[in-house]
């Protein structure tokens, strides 16, 4: 006796011979979105690919940091329709000795819980503006050479502490409200012209006191005590 199944059921079963192949087809077009290739200088100077013999430019992923240049070996993804991406650099050409981490627009880098440590033989940093706070800051320097235009600083408290300060300056203007100088040693000051102007107490007391005039020493006042 022959049966006949019911439609419903040769539906489901020519549905499920159907879907591997489905499947398959899908996974072979994912697969062939994404490949290596030798990425090449355009004429433009912009990095491409070559598919059968055409050069196609590439853009790069936002996760791809690392600049791409010609005869990097990267891994790219899409297609010459909608697309090609590099996703990542697997490997940098031979000879290529400056690698530039990109990014574009605003970028912000947060270490949570964590430590953020800067190692390099030699470390540049450049900037139109520079700003840097932090509750407290210790800088170890063995030799430090500034060169500016102008500098300004603002602070409640400024200690010095070496063993030798010297400066070279055109003018110098000092002003303060309490001024206290001391020195162990010679203290002297070599000048063309030199005055003292007190509008109150001028007081030079010493265990010795010598004043040279080689032409004139003059004393004027309304009274002069001597001894």
């Amino acid at each position: 006796m022959k049966t006949t199944a019911h439609p419903a059921v040769r539906r489901n079963a020519a549905a499920s011979r159907r879907a591997p192949t489905a499947c398959s087809a899908t996974a072979a077009a994912s697969a062939d979105k994404c490949w290596t290739a030798l990425l090449e200088a355009g004429s433009d100077g912009r990095v491409c690919v070559r598919q059968d013999g055409t050069a196609l430019e590439v853009r790069t992923a936002a996760s791809c940091l690392l600049v791409p240049a010609a005869g990097d070996t990267v891994l790219c993804f899409g297609t010459a329709r909608d697309g090609i991406w590099v996703l990542s650099v697997l490997e940098r050409c031979a000879g290529a000795r400056e690698r530039v981490l990109l990014c574009s627009g605003d970028t912000r880098l947060v270490v949570e819980g964590g430590k953020l440590a800067l190692e390099a033989e030699d470390l540049h940093l450049k900037s139109e503006r520079l700003g840097v706070r932090a509750a407290a800051a210790t800088l170890s320097l063995g030799s430090t050479e500034f060169v500016g235009e102008r500098v300004r600083v603002v602070a409640g408290t400024v200690k010095l502490v070496g063993s030798m300060l010297s400066t070279v300056m055109d003018r110098i203007n000092h002003f303060s409200q309490n001024y206290l100088r001391t020195t162990r040693g010679l203290d002297r000051v070599d000048a063309d012209h030199i005055e003292c102007d007190a509008k109150q107490l001028l007081h030079l007391r010493g265990e010795h006191a010598l004043i040279n005039g080689a032409k004139l020493v003059k004393t004027r006042g309304a009274q002069i005590h001597f001894g």
